[in-house]
């Protein structure tokens, strides 16, 4: 009499407890974006010498308060990661399931080097630091473009897979802007030899654009299994 009744508890326990979890997870996703963008504006338009038309939100680690930004960095890299493990229990099982967390993952990863590695002076900041080039690329330097290069472009990879998943769903919408705002990051680092802000720009819209694809998958019912 009583064999039917754990089969079909059993699966409703699994699921009642998992997707809180990934709604955490991905609550972490959502808001390294807007913490990271907040700390370094708020830091850019306070401390003396910096100037967001000639530096660039990285260089905010140098100086004698540049633990404010390193830590910046580290919080938000442990906050993507946080989210891709999150974006992979929401699209287990669907498209864009495997590639998608790996990716982010690997975009969070990136912050974390930042945060070891930091930007060379430049361009006035900090306060001493000559106004031109300042020569060569320092080991440190060159780490940090390097991992900040490899995560933009994992991030706009993330975003064309994300786009294919939202193209299954009839999201045609969010299938679009998905491969639109990868060209207009990789676009923004293209500008940045003329501007700054061109960079700037283009970091940020990848960083807002996150915050967006995961908000949306937070609200989608997760695939079934």
């Amino acid at each position: 009499m009583t064999h039917t009744i754990n089969p079909s508890t059993a699966p409703i326990t699994t699921a009642t407890t998992t997707r809180p979890a990934a709604r955490l997870l991905l609550g972490c996703g959502i808001a390294a974006g807007p913490l990271f963008l907040a700390v370094g504006v708020i830091q850019g338009l306070t401390r003396e010498g910096f100037d967001f038309t000639r530096n660039a939100i990285s260089q905010l680690s140098l100086g004698d308060l540049g633990w404010i930004q390193v830590t910046n960095f580290v919080i938000t890299g442990a906050l993507l990661i946080a989210g891709a493990i999150g974006t992979r229990r929401a699209l287990h099982g669907g498209p864009g399931g495997t590639w998608a967390p790996r990716l982010v993952a690997v975009f969070g990863a990136s912050f974390l080097v930042s945060a070891v590695f930091a930007a060379d002076p430049g361009a006035g900041f900090p306060i001493g630091t000559p106004e031109g080039p300042t020569g060569s690329i320092s080991t440190n330097g060159a780490v940090h473009m390097f991992g900040g290069m490899i995560g933009y472009l994992a991030l706009c990879a993330a975003f064309v897979v994300l786009a294919r998943r939202f193209s299954a769903q009839g999201r045609r919408g969010w299938a679009v802007a998905s491969r639109i705002v990868p060209v207009a990051v990789l676009a923004g680092f293209a500008g940045s030899a003329a501007s700054v802000l061109a960079f700037s720009a283009g970091a940020a819209l990848g960083l807002v654009w996150l915050t967006a694809t995961t908000a949306r998958l937070a609200t989608t019912p997760p695939t079934g299994r």
